[in-house]
């Protein structure tokens, strides 16, 4: 397998329990992450969105993996896209918010990391 597909493999396995976590019981995993008590059908479907997001990106990651070719790399741009947009807003964060708890500062240096890899 080319370094490429283990990329891409790597990213995906790592964002599908994230994924299923934020929509599949939002009020059971977010008060242990997050100290969230989600409050109401928005929040919840926030959560679900978020969600469905992750997993249109995994199973676009999972296809690049499957297929290679341009679909490899429009899939390898979009996971560096994606990595770099969620580390770039977790160090605005830092800068603007202060330190969030351990769980976040190990998602932004994974989050670097795949993007710069």
């Amino acid at each position: 397998m080319t370094e490429a597909r283990w990329y891409l493999l790597l990213s995906a396995v790592g964002l599908l329990p994230i994924a299923l976590g934020y929509g599949i019981n939002p009020s059971a995993l977010l008060p242990h992450l997050m100290e969230l008590q989600p409050s109401g059908t928005n929040m919840v479907h926030v959560f679900r969105t978020i969600m469905g997001l992750y997993l249109g990106m995994v199973v676009l990651w999972l296809a690049g993996v499957w297929r290679g070719g341009v679909l490899q790399r429009t899939a390898v741009i979009s996971e560096v896209v994606f990595m770099g947009g969620l580390a770039a807003g977790r160090l605005l964060s830092l800068i603007l918010d202060g330190r969030p708890s351990t769980i976040f500062l190990l998602y932004t240096g994974a989050e670097l990391l795949l993007t710069i890899w």
